[in-house]
């Protein structure tokens, strides 16, 4: 058993080491798919007559913003620690502005 323990040690040492060296793959993805989960968000608010024009206007533009944050981010195809809490920040409150347009 004991020896089994230092092998499975050092494998998931050098896992946690490569995805912490490298996470601008997966941060970079999990703010993909957020932001389009929360494009559906929206459509299902439009379409359920939740959100009106005006707040569709400002949602969007919000949106926009985020993406145009995420690609200037991902320019030098790196996205760092600092830059993946300010994209994650932005995506919260506008998923609180989801949120209230759609039950106001």
């Amino acid at each position: 058993m004991k020896s089994l323990i230092l092998p499975i040690f050092a494998v998931t040492s050098l896992v946690s080491a490569i995805a912490f060296l490298n996470p601008s793959s997966a941060s970079a993805e999990t703010i993909r798919d957020r932001q389009i989960n929360q494009q559906q968000r929206i459509y299902n608010g439009v379409q359920h007559g939740e959100i009106n024009q005006r707040e569709l206007k400002n949602l969007e533009a919000r949106e926009a913003k985020i993406a145009a944050q995420r690609r200037a981010y991902l320019s030098d195809d790196d996205l760092n620690h600092r830059e993946k809490i300010r994209l994650t920040n932005a995506q919260n409150r506008t998923s609180m502005a989801i949120y209230r347009d759609r039950h106001d």
